[in-house]
């Protein structure tokens, strides 16, 4: 099997590709400038939140008049034309409104006080933002804010795919193959949370933004794990959520370039993501790690995996490496080898003993246990696997018995191995996954 990533996944299906987001509006502008609207507010949206929570406080009403503005450019823009530096423009066109709705609250000359100059200005919005920076700021706060451990972790995954991916409702239903008013409560209960509870728009420092800082790194990889190995549905991979964790991981990497974790986890998924090409096949079937053509892995996306390790280790060049650096340097192994048997076994196996000291849990206990089955032999990785079977937490956890059946294959007692794949099939609630391993245990019966 695959070695699966060392935290649970939720769930996700895909949707229109993220490239659909990153055209130039300008080549569009001219000719279509709803189009140019459209494609200006997908790649804007984040910062513009950003900006105008930062003003208001409130990511919610951020929301509404970020919303306010892009009806001011739907109106505006096919008139008038499309501004020069449209991004700018909704984020001044926000702000101004966010300035005026501040005017009328009772608390206005606190607000006022606090805002400074911007609440000066009663004109029209300037075309450019004052500091790049200070969005770059506003946007850190955003993430941040967005994946408050206040919130459940569903709420935190759906709140920063509406607010930092650009998602709509309906596309973060179809994400979680849940119905659209689920999502759209769990976003309203979100921002009502982190209105009631006053949570601060702000990076927090010091313990407190490690801590934080670690539910941020978490969200995006439950994003990219769904994309990468979907927990339901008909599909195995959904890349456009690859895609959105990825663009969000290389986007806090740029934003926080001290952290090393950060940088760990950006080249965690440009490992990952790099076998993309070659773990499906034609049909769509999955291809598992030690049958997939090496040649079809996408070498840029290594080489951006190994830079962005290297920002990592130059970032923190002394003490333990953190979970994310583990996983990558896991990752990077794989890369590394040119075939599933000339990865070096003892060194992945090695690393998941320190990552079960960094950070212990049953899942990635099963993942070493798949690492010293290589290295060792398939009979002291059972005895690792047996001793997880009272596990709670991967009591409905299907790569536990699928994994307990591979080795079962290895050893030869193909009998017990059928047993384990048809029951690892009966709990896995991928239609994809489910076929492999129904046909490895008629692989089993056969023999």
């Amino acid at each position: 099997m695959e070695q699966q990533p060392a935290s649970n996944p939720p769930t996700a299906p895909d949707r229109g590709s993220a490239r659909d987001r990153g055209s130039a509006p300008g080549r569009r502008a001219a000719s279509d400038p709803r189009a140019a609207i459209e494609t200006v507010f997908r790649l804007e949206y984040p910062r513009v939140i950003a900006a105008v929570a930062r003003v208001v406080r409130d990511v919610g009403i951020a929301e509404e008049l970020a919303q306010d503005a892009l009806v001011a450019a739907l109106e505006q823009w096919p008139r008038d034309g499309v501004p020069d530096n449209p991004g700018a423009w909704l984020t001044a066109a926000a702000r101004h409104r966010a300035v005026d709705l501040v005017r009328r609250r009772e608390n206005y000359a606190r607000k006022l006080q606090e805002m400074g100059r911007d609440l000066q200005t009663t004109t029209a919005p300037p075309e450019e933002p004052a500091d790049a920076d200070d969005i770059d700021d506003d946007l850190l706060r955003l993430v941040f804010t967005a994946c408050h451990p206040v919130l459940s972790a569903e709420a935190r995954t759906a709140l920063t795919l509406r607010l930092l991916g650009g998602l709509s409702t309906p596309e973060i239903a179809r994400a979680f193959l849940v119905p659209e008013p689920t999502v759209a409560q769990r976003i309203v209960r979100a921002k009502k949370t982190l209105a009631t509870r006053n949570v601060a728009f702000e990076v927090p420092y010091g313990p407190d933004r490690e801590a934080r800082l670690g539910s941020v790194l978490d969200v995006i990889y439950l994003i990219f794990n769904e994309g990468y190995a979907a927990t339901a549905g008909d599909d195995w991979l959904r890349p456009a959520l690859c895609e959105d964790a990825l663009r969000l991981a290389r986007q806090l990497a740029a934003l926080m370039p001290k952290e090393p974790e950060v940088h760990a986890l950006a080249a965690l998924l440009e490992f990952q993501a790099s076998r993309t090409p070659a773990r499906t096949a034609p049909d769509g079937s999955p291809v598992l790690l030690r049958d997939q053509d090496r040649r079809r892995w996408d070498r840029r996306l290594v080489a951006r995996g190994i830079a962005a390790l290297e920002r990592a280790g130059a970032t923190s060049p002394s003490g333990p490496p953190g979970p994310y650096a583990l996983q990558a340097a896991v990752a990077a192994c794989h890369a590394h080898a040119p075939t599933y048997e000339d990865t070096d076994w003892t060194a992945i196996a090695t690393l998941y003993g320190l990552l079960a000291v960094r950070a212990p849990s049953p899942v990635v206990e099963l993942n070493r246990a798949v690492a010293v089955s290589m290295a060792e032999g398939p009979g002291p990785a059972l005895g690792i696997v047996d001793g997880l079977a009272a596990e709670p937490s991967l009591r409905e956890y299907h790569l536990l018995p699928s994994v307990r059946g591979d080795l079962l294959v290895r050893l030869g007692r193909p009998a017990e191995a059928r047993t384990e794949f048809e029951r690892a099939a009966a709990l896995t609630g991928n239609e994809r996954e489910r076929e492999l391993l129904l046909a490895r245990a008629d692989e089993c019966r056969r023999t």
